[in-house]
């Protein structure tokens, strides 16, 4: 496995400025492993702290928080910390919130050991600590993208065309590329899948792994108890997952609940990182999110191959559809463009709804490269329906052109200002963000 994070974690490793690291995301998309096998080789030696199989170390943290105590009670266990040669890692730290709080006594006390920490679920730990602002960095992981699926898969070159700008790759290739994209729409980016399917090549143990993912979110979700009906969280959940790509109402997300509460399961849903909410906004300026509209909005998976599972969808079907575009109408391609563009250039994502009284014209998604807006379209071919694209850049002069997302090669259409790009390319079309903050 090769993960984009690698050069954001040995950039962490060597700054003059580092602080503690806590990395972030949902449960089982690989911060434990990106630690253990690849931070963890460039130290002498290593120090890993389960906070959650090690309760019984919690009380280390429940009233002295000063750096050198800790860490003479945990050398008693696990042998010597030495600063500049040790790292130190605090796995599954959102079981032990003081733990959290320590990290900041770590900076200010003892900044020449590097300590690193990884968590599910921080969201709901923070809201029972004054969390370390200033005093800790973060580096949020998402699942694998369709290139580091290549890479694992053994397609390192196919991978790097997929990062070069599609005028520059060979027609034939890009045909080839999105053949092979119709596996990674089912297989998806979660690490245990993409290891399972590329050493076994079958997609039914891929499709018990992701089953089993998502048997273990479910679980987490009785962590939610004290907050909302698990039963609810479970239903709001499936909901999201099949109403990819459509504008959603608390109230369709589940009948048996109020929109009250499901709107509280949904937001639970958001703060667990599992789904992304994605309201529209009006694209005539910067932020986008300064126009952003709570009350309209979609709203993506966190993965593209749990999603497919938990919908259920005919895969053996599926699969004999030449369209990509097609494949449980349309819905997979609209999931892999969100996660995609999360991953790539964002952690924020907005679409484009017409204001008007009755109207139904949207546009997909927006992105943001070099100060420009930029409208995007996925469709299922040039001959589609573009009209809310159309609508949208003759009334925001402002967006240079439109992109088109589909399962064809890359060609322009000048005089209606749109560039028709192959729906891997996700990659290519924003600026690229920063994971660690």
């Amino acid at each position: 496995m090769q993960r984009l994070a690698e050069k954001q974690i040995a950039g962490w490793k060597d700054s003059s400025r580092r602080k503690p690291l806590i990395i972030r995301g949902a449960r089982q998309v690989g911060k434990t492993w990106l630690v253990e096998n690849v931070l963890a080789k460039q130290f002498t030696s290593f120090v890993k702290v389960d906070l959650e199989k090690r309760r019984d170390l919690h009380p280390l943290f429940a009233e002295n928080l000063q750096p050198q105590s800790i860490l003479n009670h945990l050398e008693l266990t696990a042998g010597r910390i030495i600063p500049g040669q040790t790292l130190l890692f605090f796995d599954e730290i959102q079981a032990c919130p003081r733990a959290i709080l320590a990290l900041r006594y770590f900076y200010e006390e003892l900044p020449e050991l590097h300590v690193i920490a990884a968590g599910s679920l921080l969201e709901f730990a923070f809201g029972e600590i004054s969390v370390p602002v200033g005093r800790v960095q973060y580096l949020y992981l998402h699942p694998m993208t369709f290139y580091e699926y290549l890479l694992a898969t053994g397609k390192e070159q196919m991978a790097e065309y997929t990062l070069q700008q599609s005028v520059d790759v060979a027609g034939p290739m890009q045909k080839t590329i999105l053949k092979e994209l119709r596996h990674y729409f089912f297989v998806g980016g979660m690490p245990e899948c993409v290891k399972t399917y590329r050493d076994s090549g079958s997609m039914v143990e891929t499709f018990q792994v992701q089953a089993e993912i998502l048997d273990s979110y479910r679980d987490d979700f009785s962590k939610y108890t004290p907050h909302i009906n698990t039963t609810c969280l479970d239903a709001v959940f499936l909901g999201v997952a099949k109403s990819i790509g459509e504008q959603l109402k608390y109230t369709r997300l589940n009948d048996a609940h109020s929109s009250q509460m499901n709107r509280k399961a949904f937001d639970l849903l958001a703060k667990a990182k599992v789904i992304h909410k994605i309201p529209a906004c009006d694209p005539r300026g910067l932020p986008l999110g300064a126009t952003a509209n709570p009350k309209k909005f979609k709203a993506a998976m966190l993965d593209i191959g749990l999603m497919q599972r938990l919908c259920q969808v005919p895969v053996e079907l599926e699969l004999q559809q030449e369209n990509l575009l097609a494949m449980y109408r349309g819905k997979l391609a609209e999931q892999f463009v969100a996660q995609e563009l999360l991953a790539w250039h964002s952690s924020e994502l907005f679409y484009w709804a017409r204001e008007s009284r009755g109207s139904s014209a949207e546009v997909d998604f927006l992105v943001v490269r070099q100060g420009n807006i930029y409208p995007v379209e996925v469709k299922s071919g040039a001959s589609g329906s573009l009209r809310s694209l159309h609508m949208m850049l003759e009334k925001y002069q402002n967006c240079p052109h439109g992109l088109v997302l589909y399962s064809g090669t890359s060609n322009t259409v000048s005089d209606q200002k749109l560039h028709f790009l192959p729906l891997y390319c996700v990659s290519t079309i924003g600026d690229h963000r920063r994971n660690v903050i």
